[in-house]
């Protein structure tokens, strides 16, 4: 499968394009911009060529990678599903519902494949994780990341300044959470400290959840933990959040795969779709201080 990355950020160089670069069935095509000498400058690294025209990259790839702000990345990849390219995309897929729905809808009028990289999910403890607690009867659930992007490649990102972690890592645990335990129905918001927000969602199974996400956390308290009790005990997942690259290469592999069978991925678009329902509920509930339906 033939592949453009669309974006020439950090993630988009040493994850996306990196992991493509080296895929034993995947080709990287080319790099574009919005910035042509950036994605010029991306594109030499792997020796191919960076392209300022979204169409020109579009007509020489099967499918797109793209590494982009979400309010970016979502009308590209309306436009990719319309062109036939499969679709790789990062989380969330849009920063509002309707743009998650033009998004969905772009890709079933295509009938194109779509993944979309929520990380935890490519790791192999998480899917061993998932298949002992759809063993298990459940009864809730939990999950903690706190974190700092101070000094990392992500602390000048407009949209992560803007959004915090409720829209960056909150996919995340929600990656995890839903499938464990069911869609969620409602839920309830609490602001903490800087970006530090905590919710408690309710499932569809009647189970609950509690979350709690920071971006602006001391270093010492950093730390990554999710875990559903049920009849079992309680089954702990601590989840991988250094290697990326060996993660995106499986949602590259899993891309392929929904591509060549034409089935749905558990992690595609509508999946996408439903977790960005979720934080914008969890937006509303923060400002309003009450609970809210989903």
């Amino acid at each position: 499968m033939r592949f453009g990355v669309l974006g020439t950020g950090f993630w988009a160089e040493h994850v996306h394009a990196a992991a493509l670069a080296e895929h034993p069935s995947a080709e990287l095509v080319g790099v574009w911009g919005r910035d042509v000498a950036k994605a010029k400058a991306v594109g030499a690294g792997f020796e191919v060529p960076g392209f300022g025209d979204v169409d020109e990259l579009l007509s020489q790839v099967d499918a797109v990678a793209l590494a982009l702000p979400p309010d970016v990345q979502a009308p590209l990849a309306e436009r990719a599903a319309a062109a036939g390219k499969h679709l790789l995309l990062e989380k969330p897929i849009a920063l509002d519902v309707a743009a998650a729905d033009r998004v969905v809808a772009a890709v079933r009028d295509a009938g194109v494949a779509s993944v979309v990289f929520f990380t935890f999910r490519f790791q192999s403890q998480t899917a061993t994780w998932l298949t002992q607690a759809a063993r298990t009867e459940l009864a809730g659930g939990a999950g903690s990341w706190l974190g700092s992007l101070a000094g990392t490649p992500f602390a000048a990102s407009p949209w992560r300044q803007e959004r915090g972690a409720l829209w960056d890592i909150g996919p995340h645990a929600l990656s995890v959470l839903v499938p464990a335990l069911g869609p969620v129905v409602a839920v309830q918001a609490g602001a903490g400290l800087r970006d530090t927000v905590h919710l408690v969602l309710t499932h569809e199974s009647g189970t609950a959840s509690t979350v709690s996400l920071s971006h602006t956390v001391a270093p010492m308290s950093a730390g990554i933990e999710f875990f559903v009790h049920g009849d079992a005990g309680r089954l702990v997942l601590l989840p991988d959040a250094e290697a990326p690259v060996q993660a995106f290469r499986v949602a590259v592999d899993e891309l392929g795969a929904a591509a060549l069978t034409g089935g749905v991925h558990p992690c595609d678009v509508g999946f996408g779709r439903d977790v960005v329902a979720v934080l914008a509920t969890a937006a509303r509930a923060l400002e309003s201080g009450c609970r809210e339906p989903v």
